[in-house]
């Protein structure tokens, strides 16, 4: 009896495919990228001043939607971690020897790491609290932060220089590389480089690394253990995650970049100056603003903080620009419309219709443009 022949038999997996939509996202982020590091060269200083004020509140919108969107803790105290990152940078970086202030005379890059440093030792320090207390309470205690700041920013004049007359920080300059006027001379395109350019690129560069470790961090384990404490702390805890340790972890990171964005606040103001009320530079109105541009942009969305930061911080500096132009807000009483005042009508709005509507904020709306756009239309 012969033996039947068999076919061979035939590989069923089909071939992998590209994932079209993850290289369409990285071409949009590169191109992205060379449009912001390409407009130096065609903006003028005024405007420039205004897109780095935007990248300061991306940065420290990044640290805040990672500790409430990302680990589900309620923070108010932002202005609080922005006014010890200003503090920590001048004071560092400050010279020494001065007999009206403390300055240890550190290279301003060092500088700046210490007050990302200082900023998160200082909440890891509010860790306990924030580890036994959620929702409404967690947000009342750490409100209490800013209140003290301010306290403590007036009356340390030896490090803040006092509310009336403040303190200057030390220019900045990387590897001996001022970003000042001072320096080479350095020319791109008939365009000269100077210190408002300079100052753009090195704020885009701490930008874009805030961007990229905050999504790592989100992608990886500790994002993970954020969201499942987020979600259930007892499943969480059942899981193996450590709750205390994931919440300090959250709001340790969060005031790190609040650091962050403070000693680009003083670097942008070019001046150190603590508040004399609660509604100032560093003030209850600016934990506020970074709250509504989390919710704007989407809780717990890296890039939506991005995007509410440029509606937050960005609207109040076109206005101003534009009002310059065009004669708006040229009142001079007591209830004439300012861009400040303006802006806040605008993003309170926004947080108002992104609560009834779309609680994902403009993250979730993204998304869903991305997923319509993906999924093939019905056949009739």
């Amino acid at each position: 009896m012969s033996e039947v022949d068999t076919p061979p038999a035939v590989d069923a997996t089909p071939p992998p495919r590209r994932d079209w939509g993850k290289l369409v996202r990285t071409a949009a982020w590169l191109a992205l990228l060379v449009v912001l590091l390409a407009l130096p060269l065609y903006l003028d200083a005024a405007w420039l001043k205004a897109g780095q004020y935007m990248m300061i509140g991306g940065v420290g919108a990044i640290g805040l939607t990672l500790v409430v969107g990302q680990a589900g803790q309620l923070s108010l105290a932002h202005a609080f971690f922005l006014l010890a990152g200003a503090t920590a940078y001048t004071v560092l970086s400050g010279p020494a020897g001065d007999d009206r202030v403390v300055g240890f005379g550190l290279d301003p890059g060092l500088s700046l790491l210490g007050a990302v440093v200082v900023a998160a030792l200082l909440g890891l320090a509010f860790a306990p609290v924030a580890g036994r207390l959620r929702g409404i309470y967690l947000g009342v205690a750490s409100l209490a932060l800013v209140f003290l700041g301010l306290y403590f920013g007036q009356s340390a004049e030896e490090l803040t220089g006092g509310t009336s007359t403040g303190r200057a920080p030390a220019p900045f300059s990387l590897f001996g590389f001022p970003f000042t006027n001072d320096g080479p001379e350095i020319t791109v395109l008939g365009v000269p480089i100077r210190q408002a350019e300079r100052t753009w690129y090195l704020f885009l560069l701490l930008t874009v690394v805030a961007f990229v470790i905050a999504r790592g961090a989100v992608r990886g384990r500790v994002g993970r253990s954020w969201r499942a404490v987020r979600d259930n702390e007892a499943a969480a805890a059942v899981m193996g995650v450590s709750v205390l340790r994931a919440k300090a972890g959250a709001f340790a990171v969060s005031s790190a970049y609040g650091g962050l964005a403070g000693a680009m606040t003083v670097l942008w103001f070019d001046i150190l100056k603590p508040d004399e009320s609660e509604y100032g530079t560093y003030g209850i109105n600016v934990s506020i603003a970074y709250l509504a541009m989390v919710i704007i942009g989407g809780l717990g969305s890296v890039s939506g903080a991005l995007v509410g930061a440029l509606i937050v911080n960005g609207l109040p500096q076109v206005l101003a620009l534009y009002s310059a132009d065009l004669g708006w807000f040229s009142g001079t009483g007591d209830g004439a419309l300012t861009p400040i005042l303006v802006s806040s009508f605008v993003y309170g709005a926004a947080i108002i219709l992104v609560v009834l509507f779309e609680p994902g904020g403009l993250a979730a709306i993204g998304r869903r443009l991305t997923r319509s756009r993906r999924q093939p239309p019905e056949e009739p």
